[in-house]
């Protein structure tokens, strides 16, 4: 089963990084998150990816070009073309990557319709460049095949930023509580679709996933929610960049799940 990748946002607001490299290669333990997401993937055994590129899409392309010399040891024949020998090999050598130009203005909905043609087989998953998780990838599959429906999107519930105090009627603060997880869902990614979510999706730039699409798919009883209740986090602010990382460093990362 293929995995639709977006990665072809600005990713604005974390412009210390992404000002000569695109979000999903901005380096968490020396890696680009794009790597994590993928071995999360293939831990779960789904090793084939068609990544949705837009913004600086060549820096990717010229990640996974070289990716081979990088990260094995390797002797070169200067001279004649294609004289290389490699001498070790690395964890992802079965990995299938299909790299997709799908415009430097596109949104989400655009992106994935423009990477249909590299999609077989009657599903497909999707998700973030962004965002990691731990959610049971093998789990939501077979959730997914158990409702008949077109769409699953994994839901979580997000942490407050913002510590939260109980105040009661005499304006006494009686309690902190800090960074609580809140009531409410929100979508994590994570999707597993049916090829009939295509027809919810159109060529044009301004195709947004999860507006018309996903609303449409929700409005025709299609789109079923996946309750997740572990780890998931989106890096979209230098702030968060530096929280990943720090829980990289003290080997507390939860979305490592290839490392357990």
């Amino acid at each position: 089963m293929k995995v639709v990748i977006l990665c072809g946002g600005l990713g604005t607001r974390l412009r210390e990084e992404t000002e000569y490299k695109p979000k999903p290669m901005v380096e968490v333990g020396g890696r680009p998150i794009l790597w994590h997401i993928m071995k999360t993937y293939a831990h779960h055994g789904f090793h084939e990816f068609v990544c949705c590129l837009g913004y600086k899409g060549s820096v990717i392309k010229e990640y996974f070009l070289n990716y081979e010399a990088m990260n094995n040891n390797f002797t070169i024949t200067l001279g004649k073309q294609n004289r290389i020998k490699i001498h070790s090999h690395h964890d992802e050598a079965d990995f299938q990557v299909t790299l997709v130009e799908t415009g430097a203005e596109a949104m989400t909905g655009a992106r994935i319709k423009r990477a249909e043609a590299f999609v077989d087989g009657d599903l497909f998953m999707a998700t973030y460049g962004d965002g990691l998780c731990d959610v049971d990838i093998s789990a939501l599959v077979e959730f997914h095949k158990s409702h008949g429906k077109i769409g699953t999107m994994t839901t979580v519930r997000p942490v407050s930023r913002f510590g939260l105090l109980k105040v009661d009627k005499d304006h006494h603060i009686n309690e902190f509580i800090e960074k609580p997880r809140l009531e409410s869902w929100i979508n994590a990614g994570y999707f597993v679709f049916n090829r009939k979510f295509f027809d919810y999706l159109d060529d044009h730039d301004s195709c947004v996933l999860e507006k018309s699409p996903l609303e449409k798919l929700a409005r025709d009883g299609q789109l079923v929610g996946y309750r997740h209740d572990g780890f998931f986090f989106a890096m979209d602010t230098y702030r968060e960049y530096m929280e990943l990382c720090k829980l990289w460093d003290s080997r507390q990362a939860p979305w490592a799940v290839w490392k357990k």
